[in-house]
């Protein structure tokens, strides 16, 4: 996630703060600077770490859910509105999803609960409302029980709209149901909002995050059903243009004015990828390096490849994590066959969402005939 860094790595997993979750938190401590002095603002800072330590509790809590079923977590970023714990791949079992997303809000439960044995044992109703370790705790109990009740609202990014998701995919496709929770996400988005607008402008706030949650959730959804159901060789382009060792930059650009790729296999005389070219890295080398520079001074050599016969999934992940803009595809000698990039992928998705099922069955069928 952009605007984020790493604080810390845990178990195999990094610890993240979004830039705008340490806005939120310069915030309170202002805001408790004004109401105390120094005292206060320390006291706020003390309170401040222990909802950072809950809330990185609670996505430690999906972690740890998470790894029971194999399934590894990579990051974990904090946002103003709550964590965001990033899994390797979604439980195919919607009730493992069930599972999962509650794991976070038990924990929260969790820790209330021990608050509260240990808040009733430090001090009597009165002593509460002074300043002190119990209205501290207790304080840290009250914003426990919030983030249960906060995370467990039906909409996206939140716990509960995972928990819906789980629910309705008992009943429908995952798609569907992701489609159906992400839209319901989007209407509470719209009343946050809303509400918002004429009380406390935090919530436009919320809006904006949950709004973008729904929808970024409900594309990965459709990316993952035509991952899953579609061989690589439907998704790969067939039809490019390569480049030899021997030729320039300006050979290079000659292509790139002449098509429509923007990166270039570089291929010897046997078909194997040597390299990729980018229409970025081009235009780098052209300034720095002239015309007549050989294309392998400028191309990417670090690119990895995938065989025809690898699941469309299996290719998508791999794009990813190598972050590379095009991804070869070779047949069973290490030649290049195909290539897969961001765009015929968004391509692919257009036309799926496009389609109803049994027209998306059909074009299946079609496209393997050919």
């Amino acid at each position: 996630m952009r605007w984020s860094f790493t604080i810390l790595r845990v178990a195999g997993t990094d610890v993240k703060i979004h830039v705008t979750f340490l806005l939120l938190l310069v915030w309170i401590g202002i805001i408790y600077y004004w109401q105390g002095g120094p005292a206060a603002a320390i006291s706020g800072l003390v309170f401040i770490l222990l909802i950072f330590a809950s809330v990185l509790l609670h996505e430690f809590g999906h972690v740890a859910a998470a790894r029971r079923y194999g399934i590894e977590t990579p990051d974990i970023t904090l946002l103003p509105i709550g964590g965001v714990a990033r899994l390797k791949r979604m439980p195919d079992d919607p009730k493992q999803e069930l599972v999962v997303a509650l794991a976070g809000p038990a924990v929260n439960v969790a820790i209330a609960a021990i608050l509260f044995l240990i808040v009733g044992q430090m001090a009597d109703p009165e002593a509460l409302a002074q300043p002190g370790a119990a209205a501290l705790l207790a304080q840290v109990l009250t914003v426990n029980v919030m983030l249960v009740l906060f995370n467990l609202l039906p909409a996206f990014p939140m716990d509960g709209g995972r928990v819906l998701r789980a629910f309705l995919a008992m009943r429908m496709s995952y798609v569907r149901a992701t489609s159906v929770a992400a839209r319901i996400g989007q209407g509470m988005a719209f009343l946050f909002g809303f509400v918002g607008l004429f009380t406390n402008p935090f919530l436009v706030f919320i809006a904006l995050f949950v709004y973008l949650g729904a929808t970024q959730e409900s594309a990965a959804s459709q990316m993952r059903d035509v991952t899953e159901t579609l061989p690589l060789s439907e998704a790969m382009v067939t039809h490019f243009r390569t480049l030899p060792p021997s030729a320039t930059l300006a050979d290079a650009a000659d292509a790139l004015l002449h098509t429509h790729q923007h990166d270039f296999p570089v291929v010897d005389g046997a078909g194997i990828v040597l390299g990729i070219l980018t229409r970025d890295d081009l235009i780098t080398a052209l300034r720095r390096r002239g015309a007549d520079a050989p294309v392998q001074e400028a191309m990417r050599t670090n690119i990895p490849s995938i065989p025809w016969w690898a699941s469309f999934a299996e290719a998508f992940r791999l794009m990813q994590e190598s972050h590379c803009p095009a991804l070869p595809v070779t047949d069973q000698h290490g030649r290049l066959v195909g290539l897969l990039t961001p765009e015929n992928v968004g391509e692919m998705i257009m036309i799926h969402g496009a389609l109803r099922p049994e027209e998306g069955v059909s074009w299946r069928r079609s496209v393997r005939s050919l």
